[in-house]
């Protein structure tokens, strides 16, 4: 084939390529190893001098062509790509944009933040604790001794392996002693009650604190129990404190909470830990009486565990839940959903 006809068929082809794919194989067609233009230049070294020189230039030329018609092909099918795929994604920039969905604090997140900041500003600092704890803290120091039959009230989840620390009978408070230390089962706290006691070791009195955590029991689950639960304790020492300051900073902590006047009262119950102690009812409009927490004075056996002098201060302790709270606040009718992830749930708050 003469180079005049090789530039005429190769023009032809060129021109008619639909995509860069057939582009290519036009390419080495001519100008790849084996192309029409290749070959000419192999068969360079059978012709005369005078005759290479010449059919050498016109290959050279022709070569130059076919690059540029080539390249000048392919940049005009590439923008007509790209205009095929502005023609098809085009973006509408008066469609309204699609509503993002935000997130949802839990309820309990919610019920907890009102909590603290209801009883910050009546002066409690919010503190927290370790959810694994030790026997003394959990149990001992809040006088509910060893086989004691108190011990039956928590289903305790108990923890493989032990802790060193301060033997209790050793330690006392802001004082310089040599400590001897022992070992400690551990356990998932089953109240939030152990805080206190890991407080007060490590602050005079007059104090007054709260303390929302989570806590553990090992026992079934069912419409008003878990066994995980989110619980609120709270504690306040000072001289010459007694139930009727819990019962006046309790009602005015619920009327807050609730925006309603809530009345409280108070039966007698028993709790390890407090001496007296009691059930705490609320009632609030027409509803009836609705039992909430349970509550009562310090123990003289847990002030002596922190190393306190029980002829100064006494104060009074309490502990209810958040989901109980919650329950009550938002009409909830069972413990289980605060944990299930239902968002039909979740997103009503």
């Amino acid at each position: 084939m003469t180079l005049e006809k090789i530039k005429i068929e190769a023009e032809k082809e060129i021109k008619k390529a639909k995509d860069l794919k057939e582009l290519d194989e036009i390419f080495r067609k001519y100008l790849g190893k084996k192309g029409e233009i290749t070959q000419v230049f192999n068969s360079l070294r059978n012709l005369k001098p005078q005759e290479r020189k010449k059919v050498g230039k016109e290959a050279n030329l022709l070569k130059e062509l076919i690059e540029r018609l080539v390249r000048e092909k392919s940049e005009s099918l590439k923008r007509e790509l790209a205009d095929s795929k502005l023609k098809k994604e085009r973006i509408d920039v008066t469609r309204p944009g699609k509503k993002r969905e935000f997130g949802h604090l839990h309820p309990l997140t919610l019920v907890k933040r009102e909590v603290e900041e209801i009883f910050q500003s009546m002066g409690f600092s919010v503190v927290e604790g370790p959810e694994v704890e030790t026997e003394w803290y959990n149990f001992d120091a809040l006088n509910i001794p060893k086989d004691h039959p108190a011990r039956d009230m928590w289903d305790t989840f108990w923890l493989q392996g032990n802790q060193k620390i301060p033997n209790p009978k050793s330690q006392i408070p802001n004082k310089s002693k040599k400590l001897n230390f022992e070992s400690q089962k551990l356990l998932l706290r089953t109240h939030t009650s152990p805080v206190q006691i890991r407080y007060m070791e490590t602050h005079n009195p007059p104090l007054r604190i709260i303390v929302p955590g989570i806590a553990f029991r090992h026992e079934a689950t069912d419409p008003t129990h878990e066994f995980q639960f989110a619980q609120v304790e709270g504690l306040m020492v000072g001289k010459n404190i007694c139930a009727a300051h819990f019962k006046g900073i309790f009602e005015e902590f619920l009327t807050r909470f609730f925006k309603t006047r809530v009345e409280v009262r108070l039966r007698p119950s028993f709790f390890p830990f407090t001496e007296p102690s009691f059930e705490v009812d609320i009632k609030r409009g027409e509803m009836d009486w609705l039992e909430l927490m349970g509550a009562g004075m310090v123990h003289p056996n847990v002030f002596r565990a922190c190393g306190y002098n029980i002829g100064d201060w006494q104060g009074f302790a309490f502990g209810f839940g958040l989901e109980r709270l919650a329950m009550i606040k938002y009409k909830i009718g069972d413990i289980r959903m605060f944990r299930e992830n239902d968002l039909r749930f979740l997103k009503q708050f």
